[in-house]
């Protein structure tokens, strides 16, 4: 792929995707089996981090892999039909295919469920990296030659700073425009709906 080939990354949960209505059930339905009680409400008002991190406030930790394992079991078949985009989540996508670019998702989520969500969506990604949180994602983005991430939480303004891409923070996750400016966002879009405008103005400049 040439070097001057256009990639941009886009985070996946509350970025791409409002996955809250999956998680919360999945989330239930690992409660109901283990007898764990589980506050599924505030689970999902910090998505972004690592499932063992979330994990590990609920369960012992020599009980974290094995409810994490469960859990991502658990996750085809209550988490992908729930889960909606979220507003121009497509058209961000397309948008950057449209200027001959490759879109590419880096997630902390299990990559074989993140597929089944772009996969139920109509998100057409080009590239698909799972299991990399915050700076870990800078591994992929520099893997790909990324200019650009966009992404909902401060995690993924540490990736993209680590890859020395510039860093579209969107405020429709657990972060908001503050803390997103804090962390070193470089700009700073209330949702998907305006970055298509937002990317052609980059690439022309």
């Amino acid at each position: 792929m040439p070097a001057h080939t256009l990639t941009v990354g886009f985070d996946l949960d509350m970025t791409l995707i409002d996955s809250r209505p999956g998680i919360k059930v999945a989330y239930e339905t690992l409660s109901a089996e283990t007898g764990v009680y589980i506050d599924t409400d505030l689970v999902v008002s910090r998505l972004g981090p690592p499932l063992q991190d979330e994990v590990a406030n609920w369960f012992p930790a020599d009980a974290v892999a094995e409810a994490c394992d469960r859990y991502r079991a658990i996750y085809p078949d209550t988490a992908i039909t729930p889960s909606v985009a979220l507003p121009g989540a497509r058209e961000a996508v397309e948008a950057v295919q449209a200027l001959g670019g490759r879109a590419m998702v880096v997630t902390a989520k299990y990559e074989p469920n993140a597929k089944l969500h772009l996969a139920h969506l109509g998100i057409g990604a080009d590239i698909l990296t799972g299991g990399l949180w915050a700076e870990a994602k800078a591994e992929a983005l520099l893997e790909h030659g990324a200019r650009i991430y966009v992404g909902d939480h401060t995690g993924d303004v540490r990736g993209a700073h680590a890859a020395n891409a510039v860093s579209v923070g969107v405020t429709t996750g657990p972060c908001d425009e503050e803390e997103l400016r804090a962390a070193g966002a470089d700009v700073i879009l209330p949702d998907l709906t305006a970055f298509p405008a937002w990317l052609r103005a980059f690439a022309a400049a």
